[in-house]
């Protein structure tokens, strides 16, 4: 019964900074019934902004609400331009930042929310100038591995360069490639079960 009144508390103070956004919400289409666990980076998430946006304050109640709906809905409007799955870069973000609470090399003001050019040893990765072009350059950057179809985009992803185009179509490819860790995959999908459990 907490949990319940939690959830529904953060979802009244979500909602009432709605009006704020200056953009409006895309249209997401309603699977139905519960949609399986995606496999291919390339394709449909199902997720809404709201969703994502109460699951991640679930799981991080000290991040600021009105920044994780914003970037909810940059995730949902760049996935959607690129042809990527939100829910999949989505839960990325979450896996690569402990849910924005960042504490490793990569810092909350360098917008970078997948660790692009983070490599370790100290070494930060890339930077953007607002957490849109962040977003979008970690879109950019799942295409690269999941297709060989061009960008719609402008390019803003230094490193999109150094992949080989289309060599890691689904989300058991990014380990080892994206990341070193062979569990990367592994983790990415544990975190979008929770979504869906979550959100369906």
């Amino acid at each position: 019964m907490i949990e319940f009144l939690k959830k529904h508390l953060v979802l009244l103070v979500v909602l009432s900074l709605t009006s704020c956004v200056s953009f409006p919400p895309p249209f997401i289409p309603f699977p139905g019934e519960r949609p399986e666990l995606p496999e291919y980076i390339m394709g449909q998430g199902y997720v809404t902004g709201e969703n994502l946006t109460l699951f991640l304050l679930s799981n991080n109640p000290h991040a600021d609400p009105d920044f994780v709906q914003r970037l909810a809905f940059y995730y949902i409007n760049e996935a959607a331009f690129e042809g990527v799955n939100h829910d999949i870069a989505f839960a990325q973000m979450c896996l690569e930042t402990g849910f924005l609470r960042f504490g490793g090399d990569v810092k909350p003001e360098q917008y970078n929310f997948a660790g692009l050019g983070a490599i370790g040893n100290g070494e930060p990765g890339l930077s953007f100038p607002n957490p849109r072009i962040g977003v979008r350059a970690q879109i950019q950057h799942l295409k690269a591995y999941g297709s060989t179809e061009p960008l719609k985009g402008e390019l803003v992803n230094p490193r999109f360069r150094f992949v080989r185009r289309g060599s890691a179509p689904t989300i058991e490819g990014l380990a080892g490639t994206w990341a070193a860790d062979r569990q990367y995959a592994v983790k990415i999908n544990s975190i979008l079960q929770r979504l869906y459990d979550f959100s369906f």
